[in-house]
């Protein structure tokens, strides 16, 4: 079985991350979705919620499976026996930073591929952080993530401190 592993903080979870997981069912048997813990990225949702909402997201997608990880992505990728891991780069911005990571982790383990994958242009310019400040400022992001992404969005909005 080609399984491969698409890790992230997912927070949000958008219509990019969606289709990149789309493209990814393309070319793997299984598509792990792992939602890494990120604290350092200070999440505006825990863990538990991100995995919530993405496994809401993909629960009609036959072949995908929602996870979530704390730690190296290398080891976690080893402990599901996935061959690869999936990345979604959006623009040339992205690219350096994935570049070091893919090399990193095949320094790691050679074993394991990175596989770049580019979202519909429509959704080139989209990302979490650019969702939870749309939110943040009362704009519309219902384009941008699925509904109840949208709804979790907007009641973390409401109840955020001023």
């Amino acid at each position: 079985m080609r399984r491969v592993i698409y890790p992230g903080s997912f927070d949000p979870l958008t219509n990019g991350h969606l289709d990149v997981i789309q493209r990814a069912m393309k070319l793997f048997d299984q598509v792990i979705v792992a939602v890494a813990k990120s604290e350092s990225k200070n999440p505006l949702f825990l863990q538990e919620e991100r995995v919530e909402m993405v496994t809401k997201a993909v629960g009609h997608l036959a072949h995908v499976e929602v996870d979530s990880f704390d730690g190296l992505l290398i080891e976690y990728v080893e402990k599901r026996g996935a061959q690869a891991v999936v990345r979604g780069l959006r623009a040339v911005s992205d690219f350096e930073f994935e570049f070091q990571l893919a090399l990193m982790n095949r320094k790691l383990n050679e074993r394991i591929e990175t596989i770049f994958m580019m979202p519909k242009d429509t959704y080139t310019f989209l990302s979490s952080r650019i969702v939870k400040e749309i939110a943040r400022l009362g704009g519309d992001v219902s384009a941008f993530v699925p509904a109840h992404v949208r709804s979790a969005l907007t009641e973390k909005a409401l109840n955020a401190p001023a």
